[in-house]
């Protein structure tokens, strides 16, 4: 780790990257994190379980774009702490050719995902450090790794709840879908506000000090995939998206997949 780097990352703050690696399971956090993830959990003992049916879904997401759809190329904005069954680990598992780039502007997730995403040496696997908030610099550099002439699968996994305006949120996604060819798709979920528990966990986890994130309601979330093609079941809750069985895990959290036409 850089000098630079270390003089940026403070383990006294809670951080959200670590904390969701706490519940994950993962290594990468420290003290006020794990305090900071079981003040959650003692309000919302579901957290853990949302945390990792997100997981889950990225996999089956992945799985089914990789597979059923074809797809090769994939674009991981806002892709937090490596853990296991990371977006290329799953893509390429598939298609050992396929192209990932991972987004984020955080340096903690900077410094682990540069020393731990290794591609297969057939495909690729790249870091890029933009601000999803920043579309254009995204694509624009995105674009150095991916061709924009064929179909490209965004995953937003977990992430527009830190920008609070569900407008902006819209916004932004709008704008980096408005870049993506067409045949391209969609992969989302985020925390929505439907129960009086996860809102109450979620308004101390914002009072922590780590960067605050914001619950959805459902309908804002469905909102994300106006004028696209959603594919069946459509927008769910998170463990309902295409579970390989029988599921009676309940989450607050909904997700999505959809291609643009």
């Amino acid at each position: 780790m850089t000098d630079d780097l270390a003089t940026k990352l403070n383990v006294d703050v809670p951080h959200s990257a670590r904390v969701w690696n706490y519940w994950l399971g993962g290594k990468d956090n420290f003290a006020a994190d794990r305090a900071v993830g079981d003040q959650v959990k003692a309000v919302f003992p579901e957290i853990v379980d949302a945390a990792r049916q997100t997981r889950a879904f990225l996999g089956r997401a992945v799985t089914f774009l990789a597979g059923e759809r074809g797809i090769r190329q994939f674009l991981d904005v806002g892709t937090g702490l490596p853990t296991v069954d990371n977006t290329h680990e799953v893509a390429q598992r598939v298609a050992p050719e396929a192209k990932i780039v991972y987004v984020d502007n955080d340096p903690l997730v900077l410094s682990h995902a540069r020393a731990l995403l290794a591609s297969t040496p057939e495909g690729v696997t790249t870091y890029i450090d933009r601000d999803l908030k920043d579309a254009r610099a995204v694509i624009a550099e995105a674009r150095h790794t991916l061709d924009f002439t064929q179909p490209v699968a965004l995953m937003l996994l977990g992430v527009m709840g830190h920008v609070e305006s569900p407008d902006e949120a819209r916004a932004i996604v709008r704008a980096l879908v408005d870049e993506l060819p067409s045949g391209s798709y969609l992969t989302m979920s985020d925390g929505t506000a439907t129960s009086e528990r996860v809102i109450e966990s979620h308004r101390q986890y914002n009072e922590s000090g780590a960067v605050p994130y914001h619950l959805r309601e459902v309908a804002d979330f469905r909102s994300f995939f106006d004028g696209l093609e959603l594919v069946e079941p459509g927008v769910v809750p998170i463990p309902q998206w295409r579970p390989a069985g029988a599921t009676e895990v309940v989450v607050d959290g909904y997700a999505g997949v959809a291609r643009k036409p």
